[in-house]
């Protein structure tokens, strides 16, 4: 298998694990709106739970969404293209748009998550969870990702301008 083989192995993988926890997230909602609104019983730690497994999921479903074209674009005009415009397309903006952003993304985060393990950051609301920093540790990680898979695209695209596939 080469490299770009194993990325998209990777992104898969990744993409698959955030639709698990999404599942999570969907039966920890109901339960905690049944024992809110049943049982009248509610709980900070759980609701922020949510919070938590909601960032996880976008976090990590950013570069399995790249990886299946289901990112959001102007469809409008894309469709009309032809297959190579399309690669063109999709190049210049994985060139100057996700890989830069995804840089600043990675190089203002890293200083963001380092604060918040440094102070041990935690909920400031009384029962709520501790450990905020692992969450926020998935931002620059995401990213990464990210660039990973946006490398793997652009040698998709390089081959189809090329005529390989």
């Amino acid at each position: 298998m080469n490299f770009f083989g194993i990325l998209e192995r990777i992104t898969r993988w990744v993409g698959y694990l955030a639709g698990t926890i999404l599942a999570l997230l969907v039966l920890l909602v109901v339960y905690d709106a049944m024992m809110r609104y049943l049982f009248q019983s509610g709980s900070v730690a759980l609701q922020e739970l949510e919070w938590h497994l909601f960032d996880i999921v976008i976090m990590l479903g950013i570069a399995y969404t790249l990886q299946r074209a289901a990112h959001v674009r102007v469809d409008i005009f894309y469709e009309q293209y032809s297959v190579k415009m399309r690669s063109v397309v999709n190049m210049v903006g994985i060139i100057f748009f996700i890989l830069p952003f995804s840089l600043l993304i990675i190089y203002v985060g890293f200083d963001f998550v380092m604060i918040s393990f440094v102070q041990m950051e935690a909920s400031s609301d009384p029962g709520g969870l501790s450990y905020r920093f692992l969450v926020k540790a998935l931002m620059p990680l995401a990213f990464a990702l990210l660039i990973l898979q946006s490398v793997s695209e652009l040698f998709k695209e390089w081959t189809i301008l090329k005529g390989v596939k």
